[in-house]
């Protein structure tokens, strides 16, 4: 459908896209519960994660864009000549990326290098991203800096940066143990060839793009975020203007309707009675974390449970674990379908994620037992 009748577009893309037509649904019966006001509801958003992912959704489509991303799956093809050597190579690059520039920009590397690839490759693109999503994950649970959520514990609970990676490293060995070898399973050795056409590469889009690739994430290090994702929007409004029709915005509207559910969600007095009746079922903060992160996603779940629960490392644990299961339960899954853009992945997601919460939880309980 044409974007020329805004409000059309959106009816349309409403009713296709699942998530968003529940957060718009939820909202409604929120708001009668809750009945904040229009300030209230504005505190609710993190704008300093919607700008930060603004910035990342223009950069990351600019390298799409530029067709260098194609020829990055040529060259990866020339060593990896198997669909299940490529698969592992994509899941261990994502694993390690993720322990060190955060699960979600690990994400704006790798799924747009996927789409490409695939676009040159005769190979499973929503099946490779799935498990991609699973290995960030996986590897962000490591380091303090890896997720939003371990930053978090990181700098209120007053722990050690080692002390932090060995309290994870258990969980987080067995859990990239187990992902290998479903990796290994899922993916046939089958020889994959290179189809001939290539897209040409718009070195000028290419350049700008991985120059600002990490001056902005320094940007949002140092606070500046805002501003930089305005400079960037507008540049690229300037000089790359199809990069910007390109751009899933709606996502951006996903994110700002789910801060906003969960948070009306998380202020009910109902809640604080779910959550303590949840650190009374067995395993106690784990489960509860596990439970909880699947309905309001393991960052708000960590944050929320943070004033119940003493024991950082259950939590800590509990939350990893919860980022598998439903596609909610880590907004770095959220991020992964979105930019692959393929039908059905959704349904096949779950597929493979559900049984790796199952997974997951048996290897946190043996983890925690040997430990």
């Amino acid at each position: 459908m044409s974007r020329s009748n805004p409000f059309r577009f959106f009816l349309s893309r409403l009713t296709e896209d699942y998530l968003l037509l529940a957060l718009v649904v939820g909202l409604v019966p929120l708001l009668w519960a809750a009945s904040p006001s229009l300030s209230e509801l504005a505190g609710l958003v993190h704008w300093q994660t919607l700008t930060a992912l603004t910035g990342f959704l223009v950069l990351s489509r600019g390298l799409e864009d530029s067709g260098a991303l194609a020829r990055c799956g040529v060259w990866l093809m020339g060593r990896f000549r198997t669909e299940r050597s490529l698969a592992l190579a994509l899941v261990v690059f994502s694993w390690l990326l993720a322990a060190v520039v955060t699960n979600d920009v690990a994400l704006f590397i790798v799924v747009p290098l996927t789409v490409a690839l695939a676009a040159v490759v005769p190979v499973p693109l929503g099946r490779l991203v799935i498990f991609q999503a699973l290995a960030v994950n996986v590897g962000s649970a490591l380091t303090p800096i890896g997720n939003p959520q371990n930053l978090f514990l990181w700098q209120t609970r007053g722990i050690g940066f080692g002390e932090f990676m060995a309290a994870m490293l258990p969980l987080v060995g067995l859990l990239a143990l187990v992902l290998l070898l479903a990796t290994v399973l899922a993916f046939p050795a089958r020889p994959v060839v290179v189809r001939p056409a290539q897209r040409p590469v718009n070195r000028r889009l290419l350049w700008v793009s991985c120059l600002l690739y990490p001056g902005f994430i320094v940007a949002a290090e140092l606070g500046a975020v805002v501003v930089a994702a305005l400079a960037i929007v507008l540049l690229y409004g300037l000089l790359f203007r199809p990069v910007l029709r390109g751009v899933d915005w709606l996502l951006l509207l996903v994110f700002m309707l789910m801060f906003v559910d969960l948070g009306l969600l998380a202020g009910l007095p109902q809640t604080d009675v779910l959550v303590a009746w949840l650190l009374a079922l067995p395993g106690g903060v784990m489960t509860a974390s596990v439970v909880v992160s699947q309905f309001i996603s393991n960052v708000p779940a960590t944050i929320l449970l943070a004033s119940f629960a003493d024991d950082w490392q259950a939590l800590a644990w509990g939350v990893s674990v919860g980022g598998f299961g439903l596609a909610i339960g880590s907004l770095a899954n959220l991020i992964a379908l979105r930019l692959a853009r393929v039908e059905g992945l959704w349904r096949e997601f779950h597929l493979w994620s559900l049984p790796a919460l199952v997974l997951a939880l048996g290897v946190a309980a043996l983890a925690h037992y040997v430990v």
